[in-house]
């Protein structure tokens, strides 16, 4: 039977600023990335979701950015490994700090946006954040791209491959430009189909019609896009009724 873990980005409104219905969409997820403060989110907003999740008993990742408010951390930006591992460490301690308070706490890492895609191919900035992972708490994982620079520099970190239901792909097998045409897709139905086939046959459709092998552990479903959480309810339905199972990966 295959299993997969469904994970979606949460928190990431900011003060007065909504983004995304985060109690509607930890009903359907089983992994809830949440945002540290850095692209978004402030601890209002991340005790809410971390209590939340604890109640409904929604595994917590902390999701870490480049400090980027102003660009929602999808801006590429130049930090020396030194500065990167201390601000990822921080965001770490930050999270699970409050997700402890709550009766839960932090049970892996998944880096934001620009950091992620830059962690994918950038080995330098991938071993900063196993750096930070490492010195907080080794045994939490670090969720990426299959093929990601991260699994190359996590020297006994443990690697959890991602994939994204709603996102492009490159025939490499890296995600397309957020600044392309299509980069996200919006149409349900295809959506829903490159969610069962990923998790059943492990392998997607690239941009080119190529095919693209993944054997991802979990699947990732926006919560800032238009009718995110109707999405991912779609997605989480279409899984069961393949056989697939749903199970947090940490």
């Amino acid at each position: 039977m295959a299993v997969i873990d469904i994970n979606a980005d949460l928190g990431e409104g900011f003060g007065v600023w909504e983004l995304g219905d985060d109690l509607a969409l930890l009903d359907v997820i089983t992994s809830a990335n949440v945002a540290c403060g850095f692209h978004a989110g402030d601890p209002l907003i991340m005790r809410r979701v971390c209590a939340a999740a604890v109640a409904r008993g929604v595994t917590i990742g902390a999701q870490v950015s480049y400090r980027d408010l102003a660009g929602f951390g999808r801006r590429e930006m130049d930090v020396a490994a030194p500065e990167l591992t201390a601000e990822v460490l921080y965001q770490i301690a930050a999270l699970d700090g409050i997700a402890r308070a709550e009766g839960g706490r932090v049970a892996y890492v998944k880096p934001h946006g620009a950091l992620y895609n830059r962690a994918v191919r950038d080995s330098g900035q991938a071993r900063a954040i196993a750096d930070a992972v490492r010195a907080y708490d080794p045994v939490l994982p670090l969720l990426t791209l299959p093929g990601s620079a991260v699994q190359d520099v996590a020297d006994g970190l443990t690697v959890v491959a991602e994939c994204f239901a709603d996102r492009a792909y490159t025939a490499s097998g890296r995600l397309v430009s957020r600044r392309e045409p299509d980069a996200v897709i919006h149409d349900r139905g295809a959506v829903v189909q490159r969610a069962v086939r990923m998790s059943v046959d492990g392998t997607v459709v690239a941009s080119d019609g190529s095919e693209v092998t993944l054997n991802a552990r979990s699947m990732c479903v926006h919560g800032d896009t238009p009718g995110a959480v109707e999405l991912a309810r779609s997605v989480r339905a279409a899984l069961t009724e393949a056989g697939v199972a749903l199970e947090p990966f940490a």
